[in-house]
């Protein structure tokens, strides 16, 4: 007997009632982004390898650690499953010469993949969205940015997201404060953890994000990167404030928000919550004006953010949000051969009008048709018979209020089921 085979740990499959949800809310946030002139791009789930550890930094904890990366058997290529986006969009945006006399408002949603220990929002496989802005430089689109996101969280109705911002500066600054932060760290070199240990003299700014309770004191007299900005990086993330306040939009400035990837210069932002415990950021970026020069192309100011779906979701719900379940105008009930013939002909009718229709299909008594039409949760059974079928008619049964079964010639269906379905939205107070 074989041995019955189950998904990979931490890559889930999204069963028909949830996918219905992620459906609603992707249509939610599709709408969002259009209200900005955000444009959708579509890029590979698999990329050179090469392109990951340019991009984000091969002393980052995803390109030493998290990267699903292969050698491809049929010609010896190095291989990643995207751990995130703007790397490929980037790539796609200089390979097909996408900014060229124009900038970009772009935008993409899809899985991401890093070999992490599965936990509740935090998965293997995960889902994100996101936006990225080619060629803007000024203040104006990372405020644009935030202002999204605040516009998003209220059409979803979340509660307890609060906003925090940083500025990087350019990389001569970072590179001051780096130097600082060694000097300063490597006086409390001995009490550092394993991690801190580790990139105390490849990525010190990531100490700065430890979570680790022994090191806050530590960390919390470490130089801030804002003594280090010049004149120009201050201007920039006035601009920003500027814009956020004119908006009457609350933020706390987080002097240890850093952001984990080595692209991000001058403004970061992220979007946390408290109510779903260790995994509290549901979306985070900030600017990257030295990626497409890095990546090869010419260089061009960029912008960007990413959400995650599967935090954004189980917060949505948090708060109360769900989708209403999808189900058909018509469940269409028939029995007999001649009724058979005619149920098809009739469904493709009314879907041809624009009705969503379910064709009982499997056989089975017209007890236990019944039994699955009232589980489809549609309004209407549409039942043939042969007698109805040799009369050209069909019989249209209420399942929800209770209302009258009639006798319908199959030829003005589409008109009296329209009809019907409108007085009972009326009914029911939707519109």
């Amino acid at each position: 007997m074989s041995k019955t085979l189950q998904a990979v740990r931490g890559m889930n499959d999204i069963l028909p009632e949830e996918a219905e949800t992620w459906e609603h809310f992707e249509d939610i946030v599709r709408d969002w982004l259009h209200s900005y002139g955000y444009r959708p791009i579509r890029m590979p789930i698999v990329e050179p390898t090469p392109l990951f550890k340019r991009a984000i930094g091969e002393v980052t904890d995803i390109v030493e650690k998290e990267m699903y990366s292969f050698e491809d058997a049929l010609n010896g290529e190095h291989l990643t499953l995207r751990p995130e986006g703007t790397a490929s969009c980037v790539r796609a945006a200089i390979q097909h010469n996408l900014l060229f006399g124009q900038p970009r408002r772009l935008y993409y949603h899809g899985p991401m993949f890093r070999h992490e220990r599965p936990q509740k929002g935090r998965y293997r496989q995960f889902h994100q969205i996101g936006v990225e802005a080619l060629g803007f430089d000024g203040p104006d689109i990372d405020a644009e940015h935030i202002l999204m996101c605040a516009r998003l969280w209220d059409d979803l109705g979340l509660e307890d997201v609060k906003l925090e911002i940083n500025s990087l500066g350019s990389s001569e600054e970072r590179a001051a404060h780096r130097a600082a932060l060694i000097a300063y760290l490597e006086q409390h070199k001995d009490s550092l953890d394993e991690d801190g240990q580790r990139r105390l003299y490849t990525n010190p700014l990531r100490i700065l994000d430890t979570k680790n309770p022994d090191l806050q004191a530590i960390v919390e007299g470490a130089p801030k990167l804002a003594e280090f900005l010049g004149e120009e990086s201050l201007k920039h993330f006035d601009g920003v404030q500027t814009i956020l306040k004119d908006a009457g939009l609350p933020y706390r400035i987080n002097h240890r928000l850093v952001r984990g990837l080595d692209y991000y210069n001058r403004t970061v932002f992220e979007w946390v919550t408290t109510r779903l415990g260790a995994q509290g950021t549901i979306c985070a970026g900030g600017r990257y004006d030295g990626l497409v020069a890095q990546l090869g192309g010419k260089p061009a100011p960029a912008a960007g953010f990413a959400m995650g779906v599967e935090r954004l979701l189980a917060l949505w719900q948090e708060c109360g949000g769900e989708a209403q379940r999808l189900v058909p105008d018509v469940y269409l009930v028939h029995a007999g051969e001649a009724a058979q013939r005619a149920a098809f002909r009739v469904a493709e009718a009314l879907r041809g009008t624009g009705f969503a229709v379910t064709l009982h299909c499997g056989g089975g008594s017209f007890k236990s048709q019944m039994k699955r039409a009232d589980a489809s949760g549609a309004p209407f059974a549409v039942v043939i018979g042969d007698d109805e079928a040799a009369a050209g008619e069909v019989s249209l049964k209420p399942l929800r209020d209770g209302g009258e079964q009639i006798r319908v010639p199959m030829d003005t269906l589409p008109e009296t089921l329209a009809d019907r379905l409108l007085d009972s939205e009326e009914d029911d107070g939707c519109i």
